[in-house]
């Protein structure tokens, strides 16, 4: 039986994992010895590059290097064009570095690697943990779960600290989201207590804000406007990252630019970086303030603090967090291969369950129970009294999953046929604060108006939705909702990707 990879796919940055046979995690480096492989994807000719060699063609080739995509997966709409008339889906280019990261795998390994557990922020909603999924099975892997990064990363903290009793606060800061979550570690396992966080919050958007000054500074000194030109914007980007990743050690750095004929040096302190960015950190303060709330615990309630993703490495992040619970962060975990290791250990225990392990690692392995929680309230639209639609939910924020919950609604007219489901997500009554992230048809028997429907929200493991009706006269099934996802690939294209994905060769 082969073994079970974690991977982190991260926006920047993404790592692969594995369980060894004395049953510790370790990190599977890259074909350039890289621990961990930049998420960025380069477009040549007929051949795809994944990795450091497209993230340094990034600049040279600005329109046939994509990178970031992860802001962009579970948006039907966006397509990355080639200038060779090539098109892609997130989950497609999402497809290609899983395959980099698994064919690495498999050198390293000797042996395929067919079974994954991939992670995704805790604050992802319904279409982009289906899109994930599906971007795994498009790269040729079985995934057997989608587990929150925060999770992961406390899982492989906790794994030999199950007796300690501790409340754990995992700050959770990448390359293009943030995520917040506030779990307790005891013997019985791992509890998620709450979460929180924001999809499009991390170090790209820091990069933004030095990229920004960095280009005025310039046109100061007589510059162009470096975000005009694509090749330009690159390389500011280029720079503005190694500006930042600089003043993680350093309280100055100088930043050279150079564009048609004028060559400027620009010096940026931590202090004027620290300037440049601090409503992006308070705006990661004020939702991990909103997380300790939802959790109904205090500062003198957290045991310890954890820092993940690269960008928690910038002073401004332990500072701020010492300030404001009082507890220093812990520098127990590397924040940039914790996720993966904890996707791996997830991984091993699945194994485990099933009886598809090794004998030695079934009877050494400690089998860690994880209670996760929903990330977004969902629903449905109903009807109110005076006939006006409105978001009724029916799983509340912060419900441990896997969970089944049920809300209850009557027919609107006599003799209805159908019912129209739409599925909401999102913490608000009003429909225009809400997503619509799927809906459906289903069948009614003939019943005067008011006749009692069940409709059962089921949330697996993987955190994707499944919806059920009761008609509650009969006591009887009326149907599961084949939920039309408007954000998601149909199963049919999933599968065509597949196969076009086996005809490219990734280097």
């Amino acid at each position: 039986m082969g073994r079970v990879v974690g991977i982190d796919l991260g926006t920047t940055y993404s790592a692969i994992s594995v369980v060894n046979k004395y049953g510790k995690p370790e990190i599977i480096v890259n074909r350039e010895g890289e621990r961990i492989t930049p998420s960025v994807v380069l477009f040549e000719d007929k051949e795809v590059v994944v990795g450091s060699i497209a993230k340094r063609s990034a600049v040279a080739s600005p329109f046939n290097v994509v990178q970031f995509v992860k802001r962009q997966i579970g948006d039907k709409t966006w397509r990355f064009n080639t200038e060779n008339g090539g098109e892609f889906t997130p989950e497609e280019i999402s497809a290609m570095i899983i395959r980099r990261l698994k064919e690495d795998a498999e050198t390293l390994l000797g042996e395929k690697v067919e079974d994954a557990v991939i992670t995704v922020p805790a604050y992802f909603d319904d279409a982009q943990r289906k899109a994930t999924q599906d971007a795994g099975r498009i790269a040729g892997l079985n995934v057997l779960r989608i587990i929150n990064e925060p999770t992961a990363a406390a899982l492989a903290y906790g794994l030999d600290k199950m007796h300690m009793n501790e409340k754990i606060l995992v700050y959770d800061l990448g390359g293009g989201t943030f995520d917040v979550t506030i779990m307790s570690l005891s013997e019985s396992g791992l509890r998620v207590l709450s979460t929180g966080g924001a999809k499009n919050l991390g170090g790209f958007d820091w990069d933004n804000a030095v990229m920004n000054y960095l280009n005025e500074e310039f046109q100061k000194q007589g510059g162009v406007d470096l975000l005009e030109d694509p090749m330009l914007e690159q390389d500011l980007r280029d720079k503005a990252e190694i500006a930042k990743k600089t003043l993680s050690v350093r309280d100055r750095t100088n930043v050279f630019l150079s564009a048609e004929g004028v060559n400027a040096s620009i010096t940026l302190t931590r202090e004027k970086f620290d300037e440049l960015t601090e409503t992006l950190l308070n705006r990661t303060q004020r939702i991990m303030e909103f997380v300790l709330e939802d959790a109904n615990v205090e500062w003198k309630d957290i045991d310890k603090v954890l820092l993940v993703g690269g960008s928690t490495r910038m002073k401004q992040v332990p500072a701020m967090i010492e300030r404001v619970t009082g507890i220093k962060p812990s520098l127990d975990v590397n924040p940039d291969e914790v996720v993966a290791f904890g996707a791996a250990i997830q991984g091993a225990i699945l194994q485990i369950k099933e009886g598809k392990a090794d004998l030695s690692l079934s009877q050494t392995f400690p089998i860690v129970e994880v209670q996760d929680v929903n990330s977004h309230s969902m629903g449905v639209v109903a009807l109110d009294e005076s006939g006006h639609e409105f978001n009724s939910i029916v799983l509340r924020k912060d419900t441990v999953i896997p969970s089944k919950v049920s809300g209850y609604y009557t027919t609107t007219v006599d003799h209805q046929s159908q019912l129209h489901l739409q599925i909401t997500e999102g913490e608000d009554v009003d429909l225009d604060y809400v997503k619509i992230v799927g809906e459906g048809m289903i069948d009614l028997p003939d019943y005067p108006k008011g006749a009692p429907l069940e409709v059962i929200f089921e949330y697996d493991s993987d955190g994707i939705i499944h919806i059920s009706v009761i008609d509650s006269t009969a006591g009887s099934l009326l149907g599961e909702l084949k939920i039309e996802r408007k954000s998601n690939l149909t199963e049919e294209e999933v599968l065509e990707k597949q196969e076009r994905m086996t005809k490219l060769a990734i280097g």
